[in-house]
């Protein structure tokens, strides 16, 4: 019985000893970095990956030097079942300790996704791309999935067009484009609370997001907003075609997925859902994604008896009453050479405060509603990477 005894102390103590030595020798390794590389290293954990595993791909890559010793590490600290999926930036001359905590904290790399106003899926889809979040299609498909639609939305839509708001996120590996999705519709329904008067115009939300976006397409005058919305209000209130540009763009986005920045009378002349030269009313969706001063404007438009506005080559437009008005303003803005030399859509970012107010078209002997086109001529849309307010030169026709 002694002799039992004295073997199971040896056991023990021999048990401590060696526990003893693998505790000592986690902390040592824990305290010393793999190297004296200050370069960040992206390092992935992928979903379901053991910790051995891990720890391997953690030495292949030169950031630490022992993967068991790693493994005793995270055993030590009660770290081994912690470590979470994801992207994490990394250096050599981090200790394998710091290692661990970061990937214990699932602090992955953020992607820096920045979203301008009036963008549509095409053009987000594109930016997201280039973020590195995986492709222009796959982002497209997703935001087409009518099921995730009306799981957001609650409406059986045909994309999310309209309703992702423009703003800059910050998007993990792990959560993905849908999770950037889920961010931006989120955004959307926090901004959309805050919109004043849409009860009272008889239009419901998807009517009111697609005015809103036809409105942010057309200007980036902040105080033009307001006026632009009446102008389209006005002309749905009298059943008249709204005639904008923007919208047949649009329909050419949709046919083809890309659009080469020119638009012909043809074009305007060509049957599309979203062809509001031939439509008597709105185009079924949203055109682009609005931001809240849009999404305002189109709710609270000003009170104004305007029909028409014509650019003023300088990023703001000139606003008309009836088709003679602005049969004058086109001769005066558009059609005079002089009148645009030496102006730029780039105006609207050198001024120092906004107008009090927006200029009317000067008054003619002769006021009509005739309903005929007028004779504006058509201009490029913007671009990405150009503030798109102040590219937009489509002008409402009669």
């Amino acid at each position: 019985m002694k002799k039992a005894l004295l073997i199971i102390g040896a056991i023990v103590l021999l048990g401590l000893g060696f526990g003893g030595a693998v505790l000592w020798q986690a902390w040592q390794f824990a305290a010393h970095p793999a190297g004296d590389d200050a370069s960040v290293q992206v390092f992935e954990v992928r979903p379901g990956q053991s910790l051995r595993a891990v720890a391997a791909n953690l030495e292949s890559q030169g950031l630490i030097t022992s993967e068991r010793n790693f493994r005793a590490l995270a055993r030590v600290r009660n770290l081994s079942g912690s470590i979470r999926a994801g992207e994490y930036a990394l250096r050599k001359n981090m200790r394998p300790s710091e290692i661990l905590d970061v990937l214990a904290s699932g602090r992955s790399i953020e992607y820096i996704v920045r979203v301008s106003e009036g963008l549509n899926l095409f053009e987000i889809a594109s930016i997201v791309e280039r973020a590195g979040l995986g492709t222009a299609q796959e982002f497209l498909r997703l935001a087409r999935d009518r099921a995730k639609v009306k799981e957001l939305l609650g409406q059986p839509l045909e994309s999310f067009e309209g309703y992702l708001f423009p703003e800059t996120y910050f998007v993990t590996r792990a959560a993905g484009q849908w999770g950037l999705i889920r961010q931006m519709v989120g955004k959307f329904k926090e901004e959309f609370s805050r919109v004043e008067g849409a009860e009272e115009l008889g239009l419901n939300r998807h009517q009111l997001v697609t005015l809103a976006s036809i409105v942010e397409k057309e200007t980036g005058a902040p105080e033009e907003r307001p006026v632009i919305s009446s102008v389209f209000h006005n002309r749905l209130r009298i059943k008249m075609r709204l005639q904008t540009d923007p919208t047949v763009i649009y329909g050419m986005w949709r046919e083809t997925g890309v659009w080469n920045g020119k638009i012909s009378r043809a074009d305007l002349q060509r049957p599309t859902p979203y062809n509001t030269y031939v439509i008597p009313a709105l185009p079924p969706g949203p055109i682009a994604n609005p931001g809240f001063h849009a999404l305002q404007a189109a709710a609270r438009p000003a009170e104004s008896e305007f029909l028409f506005f014509v650019s003023r080559n300088d990023g703001t437009h000139v606003f008309s009453k009836n088709y003679a008005q602005h049969n004058a303003a086109v001769a005066e803005y558009q059609l005079n050479a002089k009148a645009r030399e030496g102006k730029s859509w780039r105006d609207l970012q050198k001024r120092e405060a906004a107008p009090s107010a927006v200029r009317e078209a000067k008054p003619t002997p002769k006021a009509n509603n005739r309903s005929k086109p007028a004779t504006t001529p058509k201009r490029k849309s913007p671009t990405p990477s150009k503030p798109k307010s102040a590219t937009q030169k489509s002008t409402p026709r009669a």
